[in-house]
């Protein structure tokens, strides 16, 4: 097995570990970032570390476009000094925040602040790194079940993942010269701590979530990284500009 390097983003906890660990169990070396939570982004990296390969952590702040540009040569220095390589192979988009807002109750800096995390500063990292990523690469981007089917208070939310999906159809097509497939893992409702662990913290909307899937539950963080390791698999090297939903068959 070749070993390869991944960077992904919002990897101490949740959605963002699992993709960390399968990705590491499937013998790569990880880049993982997180915003505040640093002791619990060096436990993932520690997990890394022993299975046998290699782990950096690095703090990212999504909702700070000042701050890409010092994020990126932080990532050409680890590269360099960690693995003397000046590239990486895959990019995993995962890094977000959740919020249910009503559309009369969204203000203009809730919108911006999930604009600038969820889409522009997603759009504008992958733009910097693209210097960075090896010919044959892959880019996972992380949208939502929501762009599919509607959930009240998510307008904002669901409508910059739809952005996302568009942003990755256009990568495959751009950077399909050089090799590099871009698809998109959308996750239906998973049971973590994100929009303040809304599903784990309210048994009535977990209930009724559950009996809208298909496969009777609804979904947990280890669910989805094997698809994004998948995705990053010489197997999937032909799955190029595709939205794949993990979400156990909800609202069929």
């Amino acid at each position: 097995m070749e070993n390869k390097i991944a960077l992904v983003t919002g990897a101490s906890r949740g959605l963002g570990k699992d993709m960390a660990l399968k990705l590491a169990q499937s013998g790569h070396d990880i880049i993982l970032t997180y915003n505040e939570q640093k002791e619990a982004a060096n436990e993932v990296a520690g997990l890394i570390v022993s299975m046998g390969q290699k782990a950096m952590v690095l703090q990212l702040d999504m909702s700070d476009f000042s701050g890409l540009d010092a994020f990126v040569e932080q990532v050409k220095t680890v590269l360099s000094e960690t693995w003397s390589t000046t590239t990486f192979d895959f990019l995993i988009n995962n890094a977000g925040i959740g919020a249910t807002i009503p559309i009369p109750q969204v203000t203009e800096e809730a919108f911006d602040k999930l604009m600038n995390i969820h889409f522009k500063n997603v759009f504008f990292l992958t733009q910097k790194c693209l210097p960075l990523i090896s010919d044959g690469g892959r880019i996972v981007n992380v949208s939502s079940g929501t762009t599919r089917f509607c959930i009240f208070g998510y307008s904002v939310y669901s409508s910059l993942k739809s952005a996302i999906e568009t942003f990755t159809k256009y990568l495959a097509k751009e950077l399909g010269s050089r090799g590099i497939t871009a698809n998109v893992v959308a996750p239906g409702p998973i049971e973590t701590d994100f929009n303040n662990a809304t599903i784990r913290n309210n048994p009535n909307v977990k209930a009724y979530l559950t009996g809208q899937t298909a496969l009777g539950r609804v979904g947990e963080a280890t669910d989805i990284g094997g698809v994004v390791a998948f995705l990053c698999s010489k197997e999937a090297y032909w799955i190029n500009g595709q939205r794949i939903e993990v979400s156990g068959g909800v609202n069929l």
